[in-house]
């Protein structure tokens, strides 16, 4: 059986005169009350601080960001308009409504509801009646709505999270991960930017009854411009947040917090660390060669490999850690190679934490080689690769 490693070349940012590129280790001072934390300056990717980022965890209302995601991709399509209306059901209202004392935008049984006005009701106050009226309209009903949910958190390519209702309410199947809602979350940031304002509405009002945007963060002025809280019984206390300050652009994701106080508490002390102790570096520029891959079956038996963009990170200020860089390709590159293939990763560590990944590329031709070279390279994969 025939079988194809990996490789990696390991080399630490110092060797590159990087003396003073630092990793963003959670342990170097602070540290948060959340038992689940996922923060990343957005622009770079890099990883500022996590802590079981990847467990599951009951994904109370921040299920209402794969809701919207699932709706604002309808309208973008041109499935739906903001003009189109659904009917309250009485699901809809004893279910998110005025009967179910959950956060609610007041819905009128049996009225109908412009699908803008329902995204308001999902994004300021964070209504289950819109939700549910949302996926009913949308799709026939809730449960039809939800395996939509699940397709589109596949496709983007959320592998852990799941959904079982449109609006997050208690249910074993409503699972998330803090570093996926991180994802979902610049998923909507980067594909409908033209959305983002109603996360930022200070107030709606519906039936009225005039409401308050519920995210407690905007009230702070400390630069956040959405998204979505959450509680359950089981989870504690969430919340995903993104932040544009200072040239910085944050998303923050925690969980397992205590109350809602110690919510708005944390929340706000991880963004302004976040915002004070990092200051942006350029590791390497885009095209800038950063290793050499093996090359299999070429008129020359290496290729250099160059950055696909831009490697910039942020850094703590404190010079506390140096970082280093792992190219992981599969080996060897066959023959011929054209300038530009994709044929691998760079990996940006310290000690323990992922910072950045980016993907690199070739830099340079490598024809076939001579039936003599073939052979020998032929005979050194035999001997090293086949089982």
């Amino acid at each position: 059986m025939h079988r194809r490693l990996s490789a990696f070349l390991l080399f630490s940012l110092m060797l590159l005169g990087l003396a003073h590129a630092q990793s963003a280790a959670p342990q170097a001072g602070f540290d948060v009350k959340a038992k689940q934390v996922y923060l990343i300056e957005a622009e770079t990717g890099t990883v500022l601080f996590a802590r079981a980022e990847n467990e599951l965890v009951p994904a109370a209302s921040l299920a209402k960001l794969m809701t919207m995601a699932t709706v604002f991709k309808a309208l973008s399509a041109g499935e739906i308009t903001l003009e189109t209306q659904y009917p309250v059901t009485e699901y809809a209202w004893r279910t998110g409504g005025a009967p179910s004392r959950t956060s609610t935008m007041f819905a009128a049984l049996k009225s109908n509801v412009r699908v803008e006005d329902l995204v308001r009701g999902v994004t300021v106050q964070f209504a289950n009646d819109a939700c549910i009226i949302l996926a009913e309209g949308m799709a026939g009903s809730e449960a039809a709505f939800v395996t939509r949910m699940n397709k589109e958190a596949r496709d983007l390519g959320l592998e852990k999270s799941t959904f079982a209702n449109a609006t997050g309410l208690p249910n074993p199947d409503n699972k998330v991960t803090m570093r996926e809602m991180v994802d979902l979350a610049r998923h909507l940031e980067t594909t409908y930017p033209e959305r983002m304002a109603y996360y930022l509405e200070p107030e709606f009002e519906w039936n009225k009854i005039k409401q308050r945007n519920r995210n407690p963060l905007l009230a702070l002025n400390i630069g956040v411009t959405g998204f979505v809280t959450g509680f359950s019984e089981d989870g504690g206390y969430s919340i995903v947040a993104a932040v544009n300050r200072d040239g910085k652009h944050l998303v923050l994701a925690m969980g397992g917090l205590e109350s809602d106080k110690v919510r708005i508490e944390e929340s706000r002390r991880i963004i302004e660390w976040a915002l004070s102790s990092f200051e942006r570096r350029t590791l390497f520029k885009q095209g800038e060669a950063i290793a050499d891959a093996s090359v299999y079956g070429g008129d020359a038996s290496t290729v250099p490999l160059v950055a696909g963009e831009q490697v910039d990170v942020f850094l703590p200020k404190d010079n506390s850690q140096k970082l280093v860089a792992r190219v992981v390709y599969t080996w060897p590159v066959r023959a011929p190679v054209q300038p530009g293939q994709a044929v691998g990763t760079l990996k940006i560590w310290n000690d323990k934490q992922l910072l950045r990944e980016v993907p690199v590329k070739t830099a340079g031709t490598v024809g076939e080689g001579t039936l003599r070279m073939r052979a020998l390279d032929a005979l050194i994969e035999l001997f090293f690769f086949w089982i």
